[in-house]
Formats: structure tokens, C-alpha cells, sequence
């Protein structure tokens, strides 16, 4: 039996965010991830419940923010190249913002914690790619900085890794991010339909 995360020892709420009253942060569905050396297992459900989400925090008001990868030219994290293009299923629309980042965590380098502040709306909605890297990292970054984040395990996915000793599939990879999250940087929940 699964022991008791750090998040209920220390009694932190458990209560998912409500799309009305949170900043959506969807970070680095670029093309990137969806052909070629970084396509990920998965993406296009993933992508398809991204696509589902920012259609109901729109509808509901919340604030959008679309944060991009930036690996530089020649990556395939180029933005500047249609390989680092945010994918057209999850495009800004007119007066949403697109943060650029350089690092996993994206409030890194970025104004995100600004933008977050300015919009007052600390608690954070977060899907995207890769779960175990960006997705855990802005995870933990939004945590430290005293936001509330609930993130949406079906609008992410990520890819197979080598360990010293064995290949963890991408299954496992997923998972065990999301596991780490609701250890206690946040609340996971399934699908877009799981938010208020």
C-alpha cells in the first residue's frame, strides 16, 4: 500500500484548481515533440486533451499563458524554425502570452512569476511536454514560489529514458513524475473534466 505523501503529512489542501480562478500554463507543445529524435509516446492524445483543456479555461475565463522552448537555432528546439513551433491544436489566441524559456523549470530566467502576479491568479493550472522534465520542474518551481499548481495528467506525456541498469519505458517515466507531483509539489488530476 501506498504511504502517505509529504503533501498530507504537512496538511496541504488537496482541493484542484478551478479553471475560473486559475492561470492555465501549457508549456512546450511545440513541434518538436511530435517527429524526428524528440517525438514522444503518446503525444497526439495528450495533445488532443491539451487541446480539450485550453478550450474549457478559455470558456471559463481563466487566464492563459503558453510558455515555448528555446534550444536555439539548429535544435529541434528552434523557435525560430517551424520544428519549435507551438503546435496550431494549442495556438495562442490574440492576448494570450507566450513566454520563451531556456530552461526545465519555467520560471527560470523568465517573467512567469510576474506574469502570474499581475493576472492575481496563484493558483495554476499546468499541462504539457515532457512530464518528467518541464512539467515537473515548473511544478516544483510554482510550489517553492507559493502557488497552488494542479496539473492535468492526460494533456502530458513524455518518452522512454536508459538508466545506469535498465530502460524505463515511457509509461513508467510519466507516472513516476506525476507520482513525485502529488508526493508534493501538487495536485494531479486525470482529465480537463476533473477541474471545476
Amino acid at each position: 500500500m501506498p504511504s502517505t505523501t509529504l503533501r498530507a503529512l504537512n496538511g496541504f489542501d488537496q482541493t484542484p484548481a478551478t479553471l475560473a480562478d486559475s492561470t492555465l500554463v501549457l508549456i512546450d507543445y511545440q513541434r518538436t515533440y511530435t517527429t524526428g529524435v524528440m517525438e514522444l509516446e503518446g503525444w497526439r492524445p495528450a495533445l488532443d486533451s491539451a487541446a480539450t483543456l485550453l478550450g474549457r479555461a478559455r470558456a471559463a475565463g481563466a487566464h492563459v499563458i503558453h510558455v515555448q522552448h528555446d534550444g536555439g537555432e539548429g535544435t529541434p528546439y528552434d523557435i525560430r524554425a517551424e520544428i519549435g513551433e507551438i503546435h496550431p491544436a494549442v495556438a495562442p489566441a490574440d492576448g494570450e502570452s507566450v513566454i520563451v524559456k531556456q530552461a526545465p523549470n519555467s520560471f527560470h530566467g523568465t517573467d512567469l512569476a510576474e506574469q502570474i502576479e499581475a493576472a492575481g491568479r496563484g493558483h495554476l493550472v499546468i499541462a504539457g511536454f515532457m512530464t518528467h522534465m518541464c512539467v515537473l520542474f515548473t511544478s516544483e518551481g510554482a510550489f517553492l514560489r507559493g502557488h497552488h499548481p494542479t496539473v492535468v495528467a492526460e494533456a502530458c506525456a513524455t518518452r522512454s529514458l536508459r538508466s545506469p541498469s535498465t530502460v524505463l519505458t515511457a509509461h513508467e517515466i510519466h507516472h513516476g513524475a506525476l507520482a513525485t507531483i502529488t508526493d508534493l509539489y501538487g495536485i494531479v488530476v486525470e482529465s480537463a473534466h476533473d477541474l471545476g
